[in-house]
């Protein structure tokens, strides 16, 4: 068993553990994680300073996912959009692959936390040949994202198999791996993981750092790992009430990734996920957070901050001038000119 799988079989799951380490009371906690599970591995239990801080408004339950109701629970419309189990199809030359249904942290404001972890997201081998038939018969998908879960829970072997039954496929241009690992498993970026992946390439990979506490010595060392690899690599922030809601946190943050060899690459304005409302921002608050990058930071330092519709319709950038309100609801020019609706549940 290697050093990563290790960690992940020393990882707290119940709120009993939590209370052991920082005096809790755990009882509050217990019915969320039956609801919606926990896994916190040490490496990122030991960043976090105590209940309410940044890391810990992350990884740990709330009684607040059970009694705001808000939301929904495919906010993407990702069942909808799936033409065959596990993969989804919003766009014509770009698919998402889900090929696992865990995750080494279990992010307390995750869109599919209706289902990772669960039984209701089971990434089996004939789910998977089902998917790949499909976009190997599909000439127009030239992007693959591979999500879950998180595809770096797969063992190498399995990982090299599914990304060489891609990568024969001679319509697909490039692959992405979506991953939070390099923040909550470090460990999980070995060398022999990073010498398979270097056979793949065009392979981008996209992590999903929120806070600068979490770019710590061995964050850095895994994306130094990756880039060595030639591998490129991109960041996903969320915009996370209590987190990252705050210009100058997002600096830091933003700046700290380009130290890493990593870019900024979206800031998205939280999904309209059930049991995420506590974590949600105005839209303001984004746009005032990108007004105040621009100027004090290099270009390369701004990403592009985005809201993702729900329904299925895509991401629109949100920009000033791009925004107008509706009665309580937010409308939101997409790039081809058209007002889209986003009813924004936190103001």
């Amino acid at each position: 068993m290697e050093l990563w799988q290790r960690e992940l079989c020393e990882s707290i799951v119940r709120p009993g553990q939590l209370a052991e380490r920082f005096g809790i009371d755990a009882g509050a906690l217990e019915a969320v994680c039956d609801r919606y599970p926990m896994r916190i591995p040490p490496y990122y239990l030991a960043l976090m300073e105590g209940p309410g801080d940044p890391l810990w408004r992350q990884a740990v339950p709330d009684p607040a996912e059970l009694e705001l109701a808000e939301g929904f629970c495919d906010p993407l419309a990702e069942d909808r959009l799936s033409p065959v189990p596990g993969l989804i199809h919003r766009y014509e030359d770009r698919v998402v692959l889900l090929v696992s249904g865990a995750c080494a942290l279990y992010c307390r404001f995750c869109t599919r936390k209706r289902q990772v972890g669960t039984a209701a997201m089971q990434c089996g081998p004939h789910q998977l040949d089902a998917a790949i038939e499909y976009i190997a018969q599909t000439p127009a998908v030239r992007d693959v994202i591979l999500s879950g879960g998180d595809p770096l829970l797969l063992e190498d072997d399995r990982l090299e198999e599914l990304l060489r039954r891609l990568h024969a496929i001679e319509h697909v241009e490039m692959i992405r791996i979506g991953t939070r690992t390099p923040v909550t498993l470090p460990s999980r970026i070995t060398q022999a993981l990073c010498r398979m992946l270097r056979r793949y390439h065009p392979l981008y990979l996209n992590t999903h750092f929120n806070h600068p506490r979490e770019l710590t010595e061995e964050a850095a060392g895994a994306c130094a790992r990756l880039a060595d690899a030639g591998i490129v690599l991109g960041n996903q922030t969320v915009l996370l009430r209590g987190v990252n809601d705050d210009a100058q946190i997002m600096r830091r943050l933003n700046r700290g990734l380009l130290k890493m060899r990593v870019r900024p690459y979206y800031l998205h304005q939280m999904d309209l996920a059930c049991a995420t409302a506590h974590f949600r921002t105005p839209v303001a608050a984004g746009l005032s957070i990108m007004e105040a990058l621009r100027g004090p930071n290099s270009g390369m330092a701004i990403p592009h901050y985005v809201i993702d519709l729900p329904g299925g319709l895509g991401k629109v950038e949100l920009l000033p001038e791009h925004r107008r309100r509706s009665g309580s609801d937010l409308e939101v020019r997409s790039p081809g000119g058209r007002w889209l609706v986003y009813p924004d549940l936190s103001e």
